[in-house]
Order: C-alpha cells, then sequence, then structure tokens
C-alpha cells in the first residue's frame, strides 16, 4: 500500500486549484509546530526551526513505519503569520512578523509518538531548535482560500483583495491567524513559478 499523502488525502486544502478566493472548510489537524519572530529571509532562528522540523518529522516517518498506519510522505512546510499590525505584511515590515511553522502529521501519530521523536533527533541533531518542536492540534474550520503562483513577495495585491473587497462582500471576517502552505522549494523554482495555499480563517459578521 502506498505511503499516506496528504497531499492525495486532502486535495482540496493541498492541491487546490482555485486562483480566486473561495471558503472550504478544514477539519481537525494536527501538527509539528515551532514559534518564533523575525524576518524569514534573514532571521537565523527561521533557518533553525525549519531544519528542526524536518529532522523531526523524518524521525516520526521512521517510527511510523512499524505502527499500524504505516510510512507517510513528509508533508509540505506551512506557516501561521501574523503581527501587531496587519500593515507589517502589505509594507513588508517583516522584522516584525511572528510565525508558527508547521508540519503537518497523520491521524494515527500520537502527542507521545512525536515527543519521543523530538528526543531522539534532539539526541542526534545539535541544533537548539529541536527543543522547541510542539505538537499542535489546529481546527481552522470556515477558511478563505486560493492558490497563489508567483513570488511570497507579490502575495500582498491577493491579501489586499481578500481584506479589502472578498470579506466585506461576503459578509465575513478574520477568525484566526493567515495561514499559508508552501507547495514548491524556493532553492529549486524559479520565484515566479512557485505555488502556495493562501488561507485565512473566516467567521460572519454578526
Amino acid at each position: 500500500m502506498a505511503p499516506y499523502d496528504v497531499k492525495r488525502e486532502q486535495k482540496e486544502l493541498y492541491a487546490p486549484r482555485n486562483t480566486a478566493w473561495a471558503v472550504v472548510d478544514v477539519p481537525e489537524q494536527q501538527f509539528l509546530a515551532v514559534d518564533g519572530t523575525g524576518n524569514p529571509n534573514t532571521a537565523p532562528a527561521y533557518t533553525a526551526a525549519v531544519e528542526a522540523l524536518y529532522a523531526v518529522a523524518y524521525t516520526v516517518k521512521f517510527a511510523a513505519k512499524r505502527t499500524e498506519g504505516g510510512d507517510f510522505v513528509v508533508p509540505p512546510l506551512e506557516g501561521l503569520w501574523w503581527a501587531e499590525r496587519y500593515e507589517a505584511f502589505t509594507t513588508g515590515a517583516k522584522d516584525s512578523w511572528n510565525w508558527t511553522m508547521l508540519i503537518s502529521m497523520p491521524p494515527w501519530i500520537t502527542g507521545p509518538m512525536i515527543e519521543d521523536a523530538r528526543q531522539a533527533a534532539q539526541a542526534k541533531k545539535k541544533n537548539p531548535a529541536i527543543a522547541l518542536v510542539r505538537h499542535l492540534t489546529l481546527h481552522e474550520g470556515p477558511s478563505a482560500q486560493v492558490l497563489h503562483t508567483g513570488s511570497y513577495d507579490d502575495e500582498a495585491p491577493v491579501l489586499h483583495e481578500l481584506h479589502h473587497r472578498y470579506l466585506a462582500a461576503n459578509g465575513l471576517r478574520p477568525g484566526g491567524r493567515h495561514h499559508e502552505i508552501y507547495l514548491g522549494d524556493p532553492r529549486r523554482t524559479a520565484p515566479e513559478k512557485l505555488r502556495t495555499v493562501l488561507r485565512q480563517p473566516v467567521e460572519p459578521v454578526e
């Protein structure tokens, strides 16, 4: 049997085709998570956090092969982003960005399995950020979502459309943190060809 692949099992969330905002219902999911602050392009803490996530994710993957659920494909990197002022994103004030970087875990992976993997990875790798990896359960529910193709720096007009047109036109307001799923590897993909799922949990305006 093929390893579990969240991109195949949850195509609406990890392989969407809509290039205009649309609302989807995001079920409860569990993740590996690391929190931090700063410019993702320059902050050493960001690089260390991403490396720590993958170290633990692959350790979980190898352990999962011995469970009833079996093997899985390590999913793409994701991130929750927020700032004290929304303008920090539209003006590119990246040093003030807060983030929680994520890697999705299959349903049969338990908290104790994640903690065992974190400890095993920490024993092998000289990365202090591994100590910061935690188990996070997230249920975003109704969320506006779109597939963006292009540079990360070109997301601003798409987000402007969401916050200044789409939400008001549909009687919605933000109900959670901005969420991104990175389907391309910026180290190997030209910026104009990067694909990113942009997601914003929403709730009705009362």
